[in-house]
């Protein structure tokens, strides 16, 4: 493992020549590629300084309690430095373990999330409002913008579907979880009898593709334009800026009207439509990967119930991780990050005793 830091600081302080070159500052896309990977090693650069500082300072301690003409109370001191020293090491080797494995390149993108109500009718489409409230406030909590996409309503207060993006670094590598089947159970406001109801809606977050990632062939894709239309076939626009995106070799369509302008609702289906394809991409490379060799604590499978939300229980269960939380009023409003986390460490744990393995 030193070894392995001790490269990756030698090409941190290369790459930190390099971006200051006018010759590669000339060259922008060169350039951007080289100061990206500048900054991914940034951290585990910082964190193995931090190893080294206190391995020095552990040297400097042993070599005063070893030697004969050191004063006891020097010793005494020397001794009480080993033992916060030692603890400082292990916990820097442990982060850097975590640092060293292998990234998911998308963990920096912005991410497109798709939230659809299944099972469970009006209430289900009650429910999808409700998550897309939720991640809303989790996005301004910690600074993210938000970009409608596209939305289709019950006419109730709720969604049959909506789609918006998130816009912030390392989004992907906090949202990317959240994909799967969510399911709720609570007593509808049209329920008179009282009854609790269960309803389902599946979340879909996929990364942002950007043109290195996947290249939209413009030839295979076929673009139709129609009239946006409202509730009931209400016309909400006199002019066709409706866009139908219908990707040929697929079959994959997407379709927004949420803008006035032909234009933008275009550009939003093309970055919906691109960042489909990518994911199907990503997730047949999954498929690829032998069961026991996957170390995902379930991103992938859409069909996978990974939470249920108890309200008359006041509880929040992720069944992949089999943690409950008895905090449903604050998680729906946003304070998700405990789960998050607990998500993270889960999936990392896996993945370094795959490592070890």
């Amino acid at each position: 493992m030193l070894e392995k830091l001790a490269f990756l600081e030698e090409r941190y302080n290369d790459l930190g020549r390099e971006i200051s070159d006018p010759e590669i500052i000339n060259d922008q896309n060169k350039w951007r590629k080289l100061v990206k990977e500048h900054s991914d090693l940034e951290g585990v650069v910082i964190k193995y300084r931090q190893y080294k500082s206190a391995q020095e300072d552990l040297d400097g301690a042993d070599e005063i309690l070893r030697d004969k003409d050191s004063d006891e109370e020097l010793k005494e001191l020397a001794k009480m430095e080993i033992s916060e020293l030692e603890e400082q090491i292990n916990s820097i080797e442990e982060d850097l373990k975590i640092l060293l494995l292998p990234k998911d390149p998308n963990d920096d993108k912005n991410v497109i999330v798709e939230i659809r109500a299944g099972a469970g009718g009006d209430e289900a489409g009650l429910f999808a409002a409700d998550l897309f409230r939720m991640y809303m406030r989790y996005a301004e909590n910690v600074g993210w913008k938000i970009e409608m996409l596209s939305a289709n309503d019950t006419g109730l207060g709720g969604f049959k579907e909506v789609i918006f993006m998130i816009k912030g670094k390392g989004a992907y590598s906090m949202l990317k979880y959240e994909s799967g089947v969510h399911r709720v159970q609570r007593i509808p406001t049209t329920e008179s009898g009282g009854r609790i109801h269960t309803s389902t809606i599946t979340v879909a977050v996929l990364p942002e593709a950007e043109d290195v990632d996947f290249e939209l062939d413009m030839n295979e894709i076929r673009i139709d334009v129609f009239r946006s239309s409202g509730n009931g076939g209400q016309s909400v626009n006199t002019t066709d800026s409706a866009v139908r995106i219908t990707h040929i070799p697929t079959g994959m369509v997407v379709s927004c009207q949420d803008e006035k302008s032909q234009l933008k609702n275009k550009d939003k289906a093309l970055k919906i439509l691109r960042a489909r394809l990518l994911d199907d991409l990503v997730q047949k490379q999954q498929k690829e990967i032998a069961e026991d060799r996957r170390s995902q604590v379930g991103t992938g499978d859409r069909s996978e119930r990974i939470r249920t939300y108890n309200f008359p229980q006041g509880r929040i269960t992720d069944h992949r991780i089999n943690l409950t939380l008895y905090k449903l009023d604050g998680f729906m409003d946003g304070d998700i990050q405990e789960m998050i986390d607990a998500l993270i460490t889960t999936d990392q744990a896996k993945k370094m005793a795959a490592v070890g393995s």
